[in-house]
């Protein structure tokens, strides 16, 4: 008994490749050597795997078993040591298991896959902006930024991925592989109440975002637009004014009552039409082929780029790297290709 105990201390305490490797070496050794005692009973190495698989797990179906005593002798030192052996291998397995979801909701893995978008802060902006990208687009992959001890979010959603650490320091970025990202969205911390304060910690993590990964699109929060200037040496490719563009959607909810709906059909994919980007198509040469060609298909041109003064300029020749915006619904964009 003394035995066994010390043997099954001694496997507990092994590396787990060792102990597979041990494991598999007793299996083919238990096979090849049940099949040389009695040939003529198990007929085959294949009959012989299986009985000793089925002895090690405990299943025992009889359809396969010793009939001489030098077999039935050593099917009992099998079973003694097989059984042990191989629940001490299932249960690091199931250990390692356990061990990757608990690094992934303390957000300690790495993200090794691409074109993903990074979300810096955890607040209730950053909520919505998960559950709206995850509606938009069905394969993207989001990768959540946050000093949080634990994900906020769940993690048995594979698109979502956590990363634990501090803005300020770079290997939190290289965990989340942001230089193979898609897009980086930077939201103000909200937890830090100085709007200076939380446009400055912006700008930090702004500037190490451009250095790690200049070439990728970057969209950033901003509280107060005069601090736009203090980011003018960092290559940001959008900001958003988040208390400015609060306010004068309130302004023309009040001016206009209902306008408020048209704008959260715009910026949402969840109800009515909304805005999408569509690729030049090449026979179209002037705006107005555009504008009456996507009307035809129940779409409204509005927009190349940031102008919306497509209607005034009907008769121009659309650029070769024009980006045009359209809005429909999904049905009619899914139909334009």
């Amino acid at each position: 008994m003394h035995f066994f105990l010390r043997l099954g201390l001694n496997l507990i305490k092994m590396k787990n490749l060792t102990l597979f490797l041990a494991t598999t070496i007793f299996v083919i050794l238990c096979t090849f050597t049940v099949y040389f005692l009695e040939p003529d009973n198990f007929e085959s190495l294949l009959n012989s795997f299986y009985f000793v698989m089925t002895t090690f797990t405990t299943v025992g179906y009889g359809d396969y078993s010793p009939i001489t005593s030098a077999g039935k002798l050593f099917s009992i030192v099998m079973y003694l040591i097989g059984i042990g052996l191989l629940g001490i291998v299932i249960g690091k397995i199931i250990d390692a298991f356990s061990i990757f979801r608990k690094k992934r909701e303390e957000g300690k893995m790495n993200y090794t896959k691409e074109n993903h978008i990074i979300i810096i802060g955890w607040g209730k902006k950053t909520e919505s902006a998960i559950k709206e990208l995850l509606n938009s687009n069905q394969t993207i992959e989001i990768v959540l930024i946050d000093s949080l001890s634990t994900s906020p979010i769940d993690v048995s959603n594979n698109r979502i991925h956590y990363i634990q650490g501090t803005t300020t320091e770079e290997e939190t970025f290289e965990k989340a592989n942001i230089s193979k990202s898609k897009a980086v969205i930077i939201f103000s911390d909200d937890n830090i109440k100085d709007p200076s304060l939380r446009d400055a910690k912006t700008l930090t993590t702004a500037i190490i975002v451009e250095r790690l990964a200049p070439s990728v699109h970057t969209t950033v929060e901003i509280l107060n637009e005069e601090h736009i200037s203090n980011f003018s040496h960092v290559q940001v490719d959008e900001f958003i004014l988040s208390q400015e563009t609060i306010s004068s959607l309130a302004v023309r909810s009040a001016m206009y009552q209902g306008v408020s709906k048209v704008y959260s059909q715009l910026i949402s994919r969840q109800y009515g039409d909304d805005l999408y980007k569509v690729s030049n198509n090449n026979k179209w040469e002037t705006y107005r082929d555009a504008f009456n060609d996507l009307l035809t298909q129940g779409a409204t041109l509005i927009a190349d780029r940031d102008r919306l003064d497509i209607n005034r300029r009907l008769d121009e020749k659309i650029p070769d790297n024009a980006e045009l915006y359209i809005i429909c619904d999904k049905e009619t964009y899914l139909k334009l290709g």
